[in-house]
């Protein structure tokens, strides 16, 4: 990975889309760590870890968790995400056991009509003004 990008978890994230801003800003304060990162999808350095993970950089349809050299896509993501930030949200750890194929699907099924439910920017949300966490976005 380059060094430009910091260690530790990475969230790729649609930037246009309403429903993925709201999950950053769910995820934001319950990561009291600061262990997240965040990028967006149509970035330049979403883009550059995309390809550097063999995965396509012309679908916006996934959140995405860059993880050292792991990579997670849709409801893996989500799960490996709830896991990571412990307390409640681990409970959602159990899901990995039902088949990725119907995960998918539920997933699948919101992401197409994410735009149409939850809205859509005219550009990249920015993050927050807040020092702290504006510093956990990477452009």
């Amino acid at each position: 990975m380059s060094s430009a990008v910091p260690d530790g978890p990475i969230i790729l994230f649609d930037g246009v889309c309403n429903l993925c801003n709201g999950f950053v800003q769910f995820v934001l304060p319950r990561d009291t760590d600061g262990q997240f990162r965040f990028a967006s999808l149509q970035s330049d350095i979403g883009t550059a870890l995309l390809a550097e993970h063999d995965l396509p950089t012309d679908n916006l349809e996934s959140i995405v968790l860059i993880e050292g050299e792991d990579s997670y896509v849709k409801s893996d993501a989500v799960i490996r995400i709830a896991r990571l930030l412990g307390g409640p949200y681990a409970l959602l750890g159990p899901f990995r056991f039902l088949p990725r194929r119907l995960r998918d699907r539920a997933y699948d099924f919101v992401a197409a009509r994410r735009y149409r439910w939850f809205g859509k920017k005219d550009q990249c949300a920015m993050p927050p003004a807040d020092v702290d966490v504006s510093a956990r976005f990477l452009e």
